[in-house]
């Protein structure tokens, strides 16, 4: 199976949301089916066959998330990341400051969901493949 240390790897090669079907690709190849990030401090909880998982460590300070959901605020800050706008850090700033708390990726179905804190989803969109 994979290592965190693999995924570091993968994700050293991001430098904003213009990177990330790239990193898709490259997780699918070391085998992960999923992973879930979590944006109060940044950690990801990584799935391959057979419930292996893998938890990799905080990537920031911890970050409040907003109570109240701001959808349209998300969804701009979300555009502006996926053209390149904004780093990572800024992007989960973005983030908790409109209630997002955390996003899934389904590397079989190619699909990243949002949710906020009620496990609302907020955004579900295809990864291009």
């Amino acid at each position: 199976m994979f290592t965190l240390q693999q995924i570091k790897n993968a994700h050293s090669k991001v430098k904003s949301g213009a990177d990330f079907p790239a990193y898709i690709q490259e997780l699918k190849q070391l085998g992960v089916v999923a992973y879930d990030t979590y944006v109060s401090d940044g950690h990801s909880n990584y799935y391959g066959q057979n419930n292996f998982n893998v938890t990799s460590e905080a990537k920031h300070e911890a970050l409040a998330i907003a109570d109240d959901t701001e959808e349209n605020q998300f969804k701009n800050d979300l555009k502006a990341h996926q053209e390149g706008k904004t780093d990572y850090h800024t992007f989960c700033s973005d983030c908790a400051k409109s209630g997002i708390e955390k996003w899934t990726v389904n590397l079989n179905t190619m699909l990243c969901t949002y949710y906020d804190k009620t496990a609302t989803k907020i955004v579900e969109e295809q990864i291009p493949g």
